[in-house]
């Protein structure tokens, strides 16, 4: 049985009953991707993607990554910087490796939330500068929405699957 269906036994589509009400099954290849052994690495890694490409801009020219800081009214530039490079290595790498997964989450998106009220201040915009910031607040709401899923599902995991003789989970 696939994590999907261990976790969430009422998208079971492979019975004669159909689950929540629906009338059909899915199409087989969304079955199939989202059985796919590898759907749930590939997933952590495209939702933190963005946050190890930020580190790793920012460590390849520090000065400028602390001048961004500075930019947002964040002073110091250096401890700011610093600060958010870490979040951004951190996070992704706590989320990704399953481990105390909650706690990368969290961080990414406490992070996010902060970013977009500092970056994407809309309200005080007009015309197309307003139209994308718009746009871009939004997609950070639903990156934290992403963070928030995958720390569901990791605690689900764990609770249904934890490692033997470990007292642990695989997904913490």
């Amino acid at each position: 049985m696939s994590l999907r269906l261990r976790l969430y036994p009422r998208l079971n589509t492979h019975n004669d009953m159909p689950a929540s009400g629906a009338s059909k099954r899915d199409p087989r290849w969304v079955d199939a991707v989202l059985d796919w052994r590898w759907t749930w690495l590939v997933a952590r890694i495209g939702l933190t993607g963005p946050f190890m490409v930020g580190a790793f801009m920012k460590l390849s020219d520090l000065n400028a990554a602390f001048a961004e800081q500075e930019h947002f009214g964040l002073y110091p530039g250096w401890a700011w910087g610093t600060l958010t490079i870490i979040v951004e290595i951190v996070g992704p790498a706590l989320i990704i490796s399953r481990r105390f997964v909650w706690f990368g989450a969290g961080m990414l998106a406490v992070f996010t939330a902060i970013a977009d009220l500092l970056a994407n201040h809309f309200w005080t915009m007009t015309g197309e500068a307003r139209f994308n910031a718009t746009n871009g607040f939004f997609e950070h709401i639903a990156m934290i929405a992403g963070f928030i899923l995958a720390a569901m599902i990791a605690e689900h995991e764990a609770r249904d699957f934890p490692v033997a003789g470990s007292g642990r989970s695989s997904a913490r």
